[in-house]
């Protein structure tokens, strides 16, 4: 896979979580996103509990609050849809503060906004202490299929050149005196994308024949095997085994 790729939601750290294997955090976070999904709304003090768990995973990862909650904003637009939902939907109808809501669609709200903002912060968690790198070789130890692993790794580590590309086209642009301020400049920066196309499947192509000139069959190499201790599965199943504890609650209580 080469070096490693920092990103800007990875933080650096020497914690236990930091410390864990790639595959161990990724099958705990799908683990406790799956338990977190299919825990019934109406039980409000588990995601109460999942919130907690999340704040411990966070603390023991020393991942500042400001930090994971900065991060979180990605999901501002699935919080304007869930925000809508008591107004659009059918059903019994309640009065609050004044505004006549549709109680279906106020727990679908809630659901949507508990559920969702749960699964995010534990995915902010994971590539807070992940480098993108350690990700792919985490994905390739659960046996996610090669060539989707290949293509996510093909993504990651050309998309700043793609943009490094798109940067120097804007200088050429705007050293020329143009400056877009309207529909009448659509056309060129149409153009400018179709350009920026044509080169990145050419840089592709190249990138390609290199590959095969230098024995590319199909499959890349594996520098680094990452291995987990039983010690290190069970530390990471903490998480999703506590949720799956407390969903479980939901369902009976």
């Amino acid at each position: 896979m080469g070096a490693g790729h920092a990103h800007t939601l990875y933080r650096h750290g020497h914690s236990p979580v930091h410390a864990l294997p790639p595959h161990c955090k990724l099958a705990a976070v799908f683990g406790f996103v799956l338990v977190v999904v299919s825990t019934p709304r109406e039980a409000v003090w588990a995601f109460g509990l999942y919130a907690v768990l999340i704040a411990a995973v966070a603390a023991a990862a020393r991942i500042p609050a400001g930090f994971l909650l900065r991060r979180m904003l990605i999901e501002v637009p699935f919080v304007a849809f869930a925000v809508l939902m008591p107004f659009v939907a059918e059903g019994e109808q309640v009065v609050v503060l004044g505004l006549q809501l549709s109680v279906p669609g106020l727990w679908g709200a809630w659901n949507v906004l508990a559920k969702g903002t749960l699964g995010v912060a534990a995915s902010v968690l994971l590539a807070s202490t992940t480098e993108l790198r350690a990700l792919l070789l985490g994905l390739q130890r659960l046996k996610l299929p090669p060539l989707l692993v290949q293509i996510a790794g093909f993504m990651i580590r050309y998309g700043d050149v793609i943009a490094d590309e798109l940067r120097r086209m804007s200088v050429a642009r705007r050293s020329r005196g143009f400056e877009a301020r309207g529909i009448r400049h659509w056309g060129v920066l149409a153009k400018t994308a179709g350009a920026l196309f044509i080169r990145s499947y050419e840089r592709g192509e190249r990138v390609y024949l290199a590959m095969v000139s230098r024995g590319y069959a199909g499959s890349m190499p594996v520098i680094d095997e990452v291995a987990a201790t039983r010690t290190q599965w069970a530390y990471a199943a903490v998480l999703p085994v506590t949720a799956l504890a407390v969903c479980l609650m939901g369902w009976t209580l």
